[in-house]
């Protein structure tokens, strides 16, 4: 079942996927915060999305199955 925190609407593993591609990972992450209308965040994920954050996606990806919120601004 899909939960409204994934990318875009889609199945948790599909969301999986895209997560740990590094490009498409930061890509999907900085239009998710936009939509958001998280701007800030969306801005720290453009210069930072692509090591620390992107691990960390991917860690509550596996263990929570849902996309990890650095900031909730």
């Amino acid at each position: 079942m899909a939960s409204k925190k994934d990318y875009f609407g889609l199945d948790w593993i599909v969301s999986l996927i895209l997560a740990i591609i590094p490009p498409t990972s930061w890509i999907c992450g900085i239009i998710t915060r936009f939509q958001e209308g998280k701007y800030v965040a969306a801005i720290i994920r453009i210069f930072f999305g692509w090591n620390i954050i992107w691990i960390l996606d991917l860690i509550f990806m596996i263990m929570n199955k849902e996309i990890f919120r650095l900031l909730n601004v």
